[in-house]
């Protein structure tokens, strides 16, 4: 976790956003069977614009080029195609983790991949904020077992390898994932909301990497914590600026 993040690397490449505008709208009816996921797709569009507040059945009509009515032969409400919407956007959350996992050696150990699902979490806020906002905007449920969210269920069985290598001691591992995601999801949101004072590029690039240490610290608990070096060397330069 120790690897900084370059913001204007990362914000430089083409968003989804930027594709879908691109991305020619079709005409002209739908076959049958077809018209449920058109919706779909362009309430993930409308999301990516304007946020969950954009996402109504009849914008997604119109977007689609078919009537209202026709749209609510699928969805019969707003709620029920925003959830879809959301389920939508929870997928492309996971797609930029597992993106940024790529990114390192395939043998890359669970630390490693931590930072990894830390920082694509962030960068996806930074690239899509309209759809970052939507996939988790508020929705009656009970907890995330009930989000059908790939991201989280990532994060979870990270934390559970983190356990087995022993870098976290098992006693430590209930609820981590609340904790290691609210700290990257603070951040995110202060990021995209604005809420940090204007800072350059750099100063993002280390306000990012000392949350993604801060929590691989609070994680490395275990007895074999001290064998990754990275989360020892980052720990270090984080006393010695305090």
């Amino acid at each position: 976790m120790c690897a900084s993040v370059n913001i204007e690397e990362v914000t430089t490449s083409e968003s989804a956003t930027e594709q879908a505008a691109r991305r020619p709208h079709r005409e002209g009816p739908y076959h049958h069977g077809d018209l449920r996921n058109a919706l779909v797709r362009a309430a993930a569009e409308l999301a990516e614009n304007g946020g969950p507040e954009a996402v109504t059945v009849r914008a997604a009509a119109r977007r689609v080029g078919v009537t209202p009515t026709a749209a609510y032969r699928h969805f019969t409400n707003h709620e029920q195609l925003l959830g879809a919407a959301q389920e939508q956007a929870q997928q492309t959350l996971f797609d930029a983790m597992a993106e940024t996992i790529r990114m390192f050696p395939p043998d890359a150990d669970a630390v490693t991949r931590l930072f990894a699902v830390g920082r694509g979490y962030i960068v996806f806020a930074m690239r899509e904020p309209g759809l970052f906002r939507t996939a988790f905007c508020n929705r009656e449920q009970d907890g995330p077992e009930d989000w059908n969210s790939p991201a989280f269920d990532l994060l979870s069985n990270l934390l559970d390898e983190l356990v087995e290598i022993g870098f976290t001691d098992p006693a430590h591992r209930p609820d981590a994932e609340f904790a290691a995601w609210s700290a990257v999801h603070g951040m995110a949101s202060l990021l995209i909301e604005g809420a940090l004072p204007d800072q350059g590029r750099e100063a993002k690039d280390l306000a990012i990497a000392r949350t993604l240490a801060m929590v691989e610290r609070g994680l490395a608990t275990g007895p074999n914590a001290a064998h990754f070096p990275r989360s020892a060397q980052l720990a270090a330069m984080l006393d010695e600026s305090d």
